[in-house]
């Protein structure tokens, strides 16, 4: 019993650390583009590029997520997925160009990829009856790990006396101290692939309404999250508001998401259906972007604080993702097709969002835009959240 509760301990560990590390890589990178760009002559379009990148690696490299974990092991392959972010993280900023620096970008993310997919296998297989409380545990440190690498990139590149190159390499201490651990599961006989469940799943899952239900509101909820990221600051500034306010009102948003993480899978998790979860998360969304439409400066907070509450669609996400398997071989192929598909989906969000923006010169148009897709949201969420496994 000891030793078991040790080897729970263990992999508990593991999973809170390497979840800190699934989003600096991305959030490192806003604070101080503009001494990216000064220093690696980087072009606007270019620059733009990086806020793609992410989304296209997440789509892309996590299809490749199951047939590895087959073949190597779940654990194997998250060990190697944070090898690949220590290697990118330590090496782009000092490439020297910006060519290399997005390729070395995309090795990271394509290491954060390969992890996204896998972690809630993990869950599954080592925590199977605290799948939501394990899953919120995880959000939490996600969420941490993302605002704190946003905060900190500016003063950590003063510390080192205005070097961003030394500012943004450091967030690779963070991969390396997830290292051992994942290496300790990793070497362990459970995660040997030979002792995990390989049987081909008798339901392909790219045919099961449930995997579709998932991949569309992942999609969806990936949509909401990065207009809120890449626009909402904007969309507080044109009301008028200061830059100031306008930043203290997006960490608002953030910041929701750590207690919300927590607290919301770990109730998601206990339940036989979270269809009234992504149903209340949908109806908030409305909201907020309702209230946005309506006039952004009337009452800024709680249009923040609405849609801080829909943003724990993602938790939420995951949380089904790893209820809706039968076994942790299931999840991997079901966490694979439900976020590869479900950022593809997400890719046009932002884009769209600010060519309405330029076409109509203001922030109704996007903003109808940003209503409507809660209805599919909250209606993937229904279908998804129902007690059916594959």
């Amino acid at each position: 019993m000891l030793i078991k509760q040790k080897t729970h301990l263990g992999a508990l560990v593991a999973l809170i650390l390497a979840a800190v590390n699934l989003r600096l890589a991305v959030t490192s990178i806003g604070p101080v583009l503009t001494e990216i760009r000064t220093g690696l002559g980087m072009s606007a379009t270019t620059a733009g590029l990086l806020t793609s990148v992410p989304v296209v690696c997440f789509a892309l490299i996590g299809l490749a997520a199951p047939r590895l974990a087959r073949r190597f092991g779940a654990a194997r392959v998250i060990l190697g997925g944070l090898v690949l972010l220590t290697v990118g993280l330590v090496v782009r900023p000092y490439t020297g160009a910006p060519a290399p620096f997005l390729l070395f970008s995309a090795v990271a993310l394509a290491g954060i990829a390969l992890v996204n997919v896998l972690l809630p296998s993990i869950v599954k297989e080592r925590f199977p009856d605290r799948v939501g409380t394990v899953t919120g545990l995880y959000s939490v440190a996600l969420n941490i790990g993302a605002t704190t690498a946003a905060a900190a990139t500016v003063p950590l590149t003063g510390a080192f006396d205005g070097d961003w190159r030394l500012g943004l390499a450091c967030w690779a201490l963070a991969a390396v101290v997830a290292l051992p651990p994942w290496l300790l599961l990793a070497r362990s006989r459970s995660a040997t692939p030979q002792d995990q469940d390989q049987t081909p799943s008798p339901v392909r899952v790219s045919r099961h309404p449930v995997a579709w239900a998932l991949a569309v509101y992942f999609g969806m909820q990936s949509t909401s999250a990065y207009v809120i990221i890449g626009w909402l600051p904007q969309i507080y500034r044109d009301a008028g508001l200061s830059a100031s306010l306008a930043g203290i009102l997006f960490a608002v948003t953030s910041l929701l998401g750590v207690p919300l993480s927590f607290l919301l899978s770990a109730y998601a998790g206990r339940l036989r259906s979270q269809s009234g979860i992504a149903v209340a998360l949908g109806l908030f969304g409305i909201a907020g972007w309702t209230g946005l439409w309506f006039s952004p400066a009337a009452a800024p907070w709680l249009w923040a604080t609405l849609l801080g509450v829909v943003n724990a669609a993602f938790p939420l996400a995951l949380t089904m993702i790893a209820l809706r398997g039968r076994t942790p071989a299931t999840v991997v192929r079901l966490s694979a097709f439900a976020q590869s598909v479900g950022y593809l989906i997400a890719i046009p969000g932002p884009i769209v969002v600010g060519l309405l923006h330029e076409v109509s010169h203001g922030w109704r148009l996007p903003l109808a835009l940003m209503i409507a897709l809660m209805f599919p949201q909250l209606t993937a969420g229904y279908f998804a959240g129902q007690n059916r496994q594959l």
